[in-house]
């Protein structure tokens, strides 16, 4: 079985953008051995554009082969005319709206998301990369198999949080932490598949 991984920026207090998406001011300090974490230990989860810009555009995928992320997402990149931003992973957006995919490379999914990602769970593969945003990562917070929080050292006071969902429990070990020379923490959580509470009696 595939897992889903939950691969996100965040502040210190926990959000993954401002109000509006914005997230750009997470990258402004990348320090090299923070750039070398991300080379080296989670190219899969860097755009096309960027591993070509660090010369690891034909590194083979070693964690994930899969990508979903929501249409708030997706339309950051559709913005700057690039259809595919995650072209060496078989893409995948959530969305209600877009009707038709606007790249060969990348598909569409509707309706019951959650339900959708569990059959991708099911297929032979590497991991399955969550990119966001928040409103799909709370759909989809009942499948989310592992964490992996990159805690950048700004607190923005409001924004967007890490899922947009109802109040419930859902247990994580910590697996891993790790800190960068730009002030960035990396925890890695697994999920306890024994605890899932909603909260109720």
């Amino acid at each position: 079985m595939r897992k889903l991984s939950y691969f996100v920026a965040a502040s210190i207090d926990g959000f993954i953008g401002a109000p509006d998406g914005e997230a750009d001011f997470f990258t402004r300090d990348l320090t090299e051995d923070f750039i070398e974490y991300l080379k080296n230990e989670a190219p899969d989860t860097l755009p096309t554009a960027a591993r070509r810009a660090f010369g690891i555009d034909d590194v083979p995928n070693r964690e994930y082969d899969t990508i979903i992320q929501g249409r708030a997402s997706y339309d950051l990149a559709l913005r700057i005319g690039i259809t595919s931003p995650y072209a060496h992973l078989r893409e995948y957006v959530a969305s209600n709206s877009i009707t038709q995919s606007p790249d060969p490379n990348v598909r569409i999914v509707s309706g019951d998301v959650a339900a959708a990602v569990r059959d991708l769970k099911k297929e032979d593969g590497l991991g399955i990369y969550l990119c966001g945003g928040a409103h799909l990562a709370g759909q989809l917070i009942g499948e989310v198999d592992e964490l992996v929080i990159k805690t950048y050292p700004v607190v923005l006071g409001a924004g967007m949080p890490m899922f947009s969902a109802p109040f419930r429990l859902a247990d994580f070990a910590l697996e891993s932490l790790r800190s960068f020379d730009n002030g960035a923490v990396v925890r890695k959580y697994a999920r306890k598949p024994e605890a899932e509470h909603t909260g109720q009696d």
